[in-house]
């Protein structure tokens, strides 16, 4: 229900301007989504909608165009509490250990976000393989990784 209203929501913002949660609201119950507006700002916070100019003194909900970065930390976090098990690099590799069966999940999550410097990923059974550029971008990824691991341990 919640991504039926959310996917519902980007389709409307993609196809006219809207300016209010009231108007977003409204054309939801037009296509028979009843929501309240604590759902409906809760859902902009999520979905990372921001307001730009639509002209004539006027501003419109779009998708930020710095989603994918603001997603990044709570998408690898996920990854991280549910997967990964260990982390290391040799110049411009880096290997993940998971949990058996869930390294594919993990390389699918790290594919599907922009990471500047990465190349691509290789997934076995519960090790990923993620190709970086250079040696001082797997060495930073990694180090960034390995730090959020700690936070979860504690």
């Amino acid at each position: 229900m919640k991504n039926d209203r959310q996917e519902k929501i980007l389709a409307i913002i993609a196809s006219e301007p809207i300016e209010t949660q009231e108007r977003l609201i409204e054309r939801l119950r037009e296509l028979g989504v009843n929501s309240t507006q604590a759902t409906i700002s809760r859902d902009i916070k999520q979905l990372h909608l921001i307001k730009e100019p639509a002209g004539g003194g006027r501003y419109r909900y779009a998708v930020s165009a710095h989603k994918t970065r603001l997603n990044f930390a709570d998408r690898l976090q996920t990854i991280l509490r549910e997967s990964i098990v260990g982390v290391d690099y040799a110049q411009n590799l880096v290997v993940l250990k998971t949990m058996p069966g869930l390294a594919g999940a993990a390389a699918a999550a790290f594919d599907g976000m922009e990471i500047a410097q990465m190349v691509g990923t290789i997934a076995g059974d519960d090790t990923v393989l993620v190709v970086m550029r250079d040696t001082d971008s797997a060495e930073e990824f990694c180090a960034e990784i390995a730090s959020m691991q700690k936070k979860f341990q504690k």
